[in-house]
């Protein structure tokens, strides 16, 4: 007797842009397991007429949870925190606003998962750089990298040469940017 085994397909719809890294945290659910979220403003338009989109993300991945937790302190110090994203997983939740001129007014708010983080510049300076990878190894790591429980498919990414930033804040607290000689990613 043979037995065939069903093949399930996924579709995926990923976004890809640059934005600004906002409200990163912990979040602890009633019931399940805490994990990190963060906003990113993303830039949409004309380069001399920018908008900008807000996306809520839960951060998916191990190395994406790394460089957020990494990024925190530098937010939470009002620096301006740009990096290049991959989300998945797009969807669209509603709520009613509390307080303000909209109070009481239905709000849409787009939810995703921050998938992959491909690069990181504070107050301007590149801080993170994701080493190049051919394509089918790009959406192989991306994969592996959307599983809680993946293991990463090489060792952790090479970071780019000494900033002003970077140079500033070696040797501070966990969270910060230290120098690349000091194996900070």
């Amino acid at each position: 007797m043979t037995t065939q085994n069903a093949s399930t397909g996924f579709f995926d719809l990923h976004i890809t842009g640059l934005g600004y890294l906002n409200r990163i945290r912990e979040v602890t659910p009633k019931r399940g397991k805490a994990f990190w979220a963060c906003d990113i403003a993303a830039l949409t338009g004309a380069a001399d007429d920018v908008s900008y989109t807000r996306f809520d993300c839960r951060v998916s991945g191990r190395q994406a949870e790394k460089l957020v937790k990494r990024c925190e302190q530098a937010v939470n110090m009002d620096k301006k925190v740009l990096i290049g994203f991959r989300l998945g997983d797009l969807w669209t939740d509603t709520f009613v606003y509390q307080k303000g001129k909209r109070q009481g007014e239905t709000g849409v708010s787009l939810k995703a998962r921050l998938l992959f983080v491909s690069w990181i510049k504070i107050n301007g300076d590149m801080v993170y750089q994701e080493p190049r990878r051919d394509d089918d190894q790009q959406e192989q790591y991306e994969q592996m990298a959307a599983t809680e429980d993946a293991a990463p498919l090489q060792p952790d990414p090479v970071p780019t040469q000494p900033n002003g930033y970077a140079a500033a804040h070696a040797g501070g607290s966990a969270g910060s940017f230290e120098s690349p000689a000091a194996g900070s990613f």
